[in-house]
């Protein structure tokens, strides 16, 4: 193996934090005119997949792309106060906050989704081919971590 690495696994282990650390860096810029963290933006995607229906912050938490880092109910509290969504207590658990996506947070999704298109663009340096055979690679890394 050429260069500072010390074996393909080190190579792949760098590769991946790159690749991670400037994506999560563009993601941050594109977010901040919006005012929106990533664990925001997560919390907005998820709801947004709900179609309407209420979920829970337990089940919100569980979803999350980095639920060991997010305080989910302090993350929900901050939407709520933007207007980006809307919780009630939950009918079935008191302990419980149902919420659902506003029309106010699907607004800005979509303004979102436009300028992230420009981020897909960037990756698209690699065929279909070869993103589905990589995300094949990364789903079998993701089904091996334990959360």
């Amino acid at each position: 193996m050429k260069g500072p690495y010390l074996n393909d696994w080190h190579h792949l282990r760098t590769n991946l934090l790159r690749v991670s650390g400037w994506l999560r860096f563009e993601i941050n810029a594109l977010l901040e005119p919006f005012g929106i963290t990533q664990p925001q933006f997560n919390i907005l995607r998820i709801l947004r997949g709900q179609q309407g229906q209420a979920i829970s912050t337990l089940e919100i938490r569980g979803r999350m792309i980095d639920s060991k880092m997010s305080d989910t109910s302090r993350l929900v509290d901050r939407l709520a106060a933007k207007a980006l969504i809307t919780k009630t207590p939950s009918t079935a658990d008191k302990r419980l906050v149902d919420v659902v996506i506003s029309a106010q947070g699907l607004a800005v999704l979509g303004e979102i989704d436009t300028k992230m298109a420009a981020l897909d663009d960037i990756l698209k340096s690699i065929t279909t081919d070869e993103v589905q055979a990589l995300n094949r690679l990364l789903d079998k890394i993701s089904a091996g971590i334990t959360p």
